[in-house]
């Protein structure tokens, strides 16, 4: 795969070694995605028996697709909704780690389409909890949820573990569901087992292979690609943004921690540092000059919009004292390997390659 087993077992600064995932059967749902993806390059790279679970892509481009992982692990086309599918799924691999990032991610969509939202984010994590109830051989599992869990109040600081769930939209709300079945099925069936649950609650993510509509750096790159002018909807909303690779490396830290330690299991924030927590405008700034070629934005701030938080910040104190983890790419940096990432796969070059060289720079750095 082009990722040196040396370099990814040099992960000092989170006291986490990538040795762990070698010969170890994964199951991720959600592995075609933007994130599913780029954890699917990184696990086969460290040697896992992967298991993918997800609906086919409907994108115009698939991040999976390009990265090259098809062949190399057992690819499943299935919905989470689908109880009797994910039960005969389980029974056949026997994981004995669960990653569920399966999800209806965008905001907007959420609201056009709320059933099939509540269906996918609430039900979908009921199914996968009732396999892992029925399934003796999962030591291991994380739920990924979202920044947006909370209820926000729209204050200055980050928010705790410790807060109030209450999402606003329908996306956000089926999140916040989705961590209170998961606490649910914890207390009630799976706390007096050999296994450890955990959820993490990451910020919004950027990096090479978005694909996705209704998301600011994917906006941006259609823009740059096409000559055209940015429009930017909500260019004072301020998010805890960060690199593709900084809540997955967590989340696979997460997972493979407390499966050794179950004391480390429990709901941990992902975000970036205080200086990372930049508005839209300062995002696309950056990017507009990572670029260059004179690309430009403008403000087409929306009067009648669907509601979306206009300013959310994560306090990641606790899995930095739990894990000794921290974020690494400072958002200049995880910008710019955005474009970095864009320019290889628009130029027709080689997209494995690139992100493997990423994966390392990260781990190194």
């Amino acid at each position: 795969m082009g990722i040196r087993q040396t370099s990814l077992e040099s992960v000092g600064v989170m006291e986490f070694n990538m040795d762990f995932y070698r010969g170890r059967r994964v199951l991720l749902t959600g592995h075609t995605g933007f994130k599913g993806s780029w954890m699917s390059r990184i696990l086969i790279g460290a040697g896992a028996k992967l298991t993918g679970y997800s609906r086919c892509s409907e994108k115009d481009y698939s991040l999976f697709e390009l990265a090259g992982v098809k062949d190399k692990m057992v690819h499943i086309a299935g919905d989470v909704r689908d109880l009797g599918h994910l039960k005969q799924v389980f029974e056949e691999t026997q994981p004995e780690v669960v990653i569920h990032m399966a999800a209806q991610p965008i905001v907007r969509d959420s609201y056009r389409d709320p059933v099939y939202t509540y269906d996918t984010n609430v039900m979908g994590t009921v199914n996968i909890l009732e396999c892992v109830r029925q399934n003796p051989c999962v030591k291991s599992f994380l739920n990924v949820t979202t920044d947006k869990v909370y209820l926000n109040r729209e204050w200055c600081w980050g928010y705790r573990e410790d807060e109030p769930l209450d999402g606003y939209d329908p996306y956000s709300n089926s999140k916040s569901c989705s961590e209170l079945v998961t606490h649910s099925y914890y207390v009630s069936f799976l706390k007096d087992r050999d296994m450890a649950v955990s959820t993490a609650r990451a910020g919004n993510v950027i990096g090479g292979g978005d694909f996705a509509h209704d998301r600011i750096i994917p906006d941006c790159v259609r823009a740059a690609l096409s000559g055209s002018v940015m429009q930017v909807r909500n260019p004072y909303s301020t998010r805890p943004y960060q690199h593709v690779l900084e809540p997955v490396m967590a989340y696979l830290m997460i997972a493979a921690r407390q499966y050794e330690d179950h004391t480390l299991a429990g709901w941990y924030n992902v975000g970036p540092d205080e200086a990372d927590c930049v508005s839209t405008g300062e995002l696309v700034n950056m990017f507009c000059d990572a670029w260059g070629n004179g690309l430009i934005w403008e403000d087409r701030s929306e009067t009648d919009a669907p509601h979306e938080a206009n300013f959310l910040k994560l306090d990641s104190t606790k899995i930095k004292s739990v894990y000794g983890w921290k974020p690494r790419w400072h958002m200049d940096e995880a910008v710019r390997k955005a474009v970095e990432w864009t320019r290889v796969w628009s130029g027709g070059g080689n997209v494995p390659e690139e992100m493997d060289r990423e994966i390392e720079e990260y781990i190194k750095d």
